[in-house]
């Protein structure tokens, strides 16, 4: 979702009023609701910035790689709710009904998140609190995926974003089978939020197979990212540009092959290379 701007462009020593399209950036508000007893229960967990569109996957992403819930199934429905509001006249609340209040971690739900388009959830600092809800390592002998389709994979990404083309200011998260095949591509102002529409959108049509398939991102590769694809037990994990220190940790801790720098005839492996295959070589 884009909408155009009036700019002064400068180029060459001159310069001219423009219209620019421009990615937006729209708050939504998460809310659960669940039964206590007899009884209802609101809570906001979470009030994240978004470019608009995908709201329901992106919702269900995230509360799967947060582990409010464990299972998707165990969300009723998810309905965008409140008054239209701001410039762009949106419903900026999604309120997400739990079918059993069972199915759901209430100490997370009571503790808010705050997210952000840049570096999503904060408050995660150590690698030990992943760990609480993560306690398998990921199968390290699956996926094996040649070098080729690497280095290709960013490409094919941004081919197949419709809003990067028009803006240049939105980024994507897009799994791929492992000959390089797109499942599904899904954009965001967010890195995280991106994933998250990816990932709540391939368990909701059933389209996962963690055993064959990879993740490419556009941007560096940061912790979150790094869990939200553990969380969906996916192996490995590729981005354009550099991975952070606690991201590899992660990757490490866990089995995660984590490849940075992609280009077209290059890239960096920072963890458990062995499902990479070189020139018919496996390390």
């Amino acid at each position: 979702m884009n909408s155009n701007y009036k700019v002064l462009k400068f180029k060459s020593n001159n310069s001219k009023e423009i219209n620019d399209q421009v990615s937006i950036e729209e708050p939504l508000e998460i809310i659960i609701k669940y039964k206590d007893k007899d009884n209802w229960i609101k809570n906001t967990i979470s009030i994240t910035m978004r470019t608009p569109g995908d709201d329901e996957d992106l919702v269900r992403g995230f509360l799967f790689s947060e582990r409010v819930v464990e299972k998707i199934d165990y969300i009723k429905s998810i309905e965008l709710t409140g008054e239209p509001v701001g410039k762009y006249k949106l419903r900026n609340k999604a309120v997400v009904t739990i079918n059993n209040s069972e199915n759901i971690d209430i100490d997370k739900i009571k503790r808010n998140f705050l997210t952000n388009s840049s570096c999503g959830v904060c408050g995660k600092t150590s690698l030990d609190s992943l760990e609480i809800i993560k306690k398998d390592k990921i199968v390290k002998s699956i996926p094996k995926i040649q070098h080729k389709i690497i280095m290709k994979s960013p490409n094919i990404l941004r081919q197949n974003q419709s809003e990067f083309s028009k803006t240049g200011g939105i980024h994507a998260s897009g799994l791929f089978k492992y000959n390089g095949d797109v499942v599904a591509v899904k954009e965001d102002v967010g890195r995280h939020n991106a994933l998250d529409k990816l990932v709540g959108f391939v368990l909701k049509k059933k389209l996962l197979d963690n055993s064959s398939q990879f993740l490419t991102c556009s941007g560096r590769l940061n912790f979150d990212l790094v869990q939200k694809a553990l969380m969906a037990n996916i192996g490995v994990l590729i981005g354009v540009g550099a991975p952070t220190s606690l991201a590899i940790d992660l990757a490490n801790k866990f089995d995660m092959t984590l490849v940075g720098f992609v280009k077209d005839d290059s890239f960096n492996i920072y963890s458990n290379k062995e499902r990479i295959i070189i020139n018919n070589w496996v390390y």
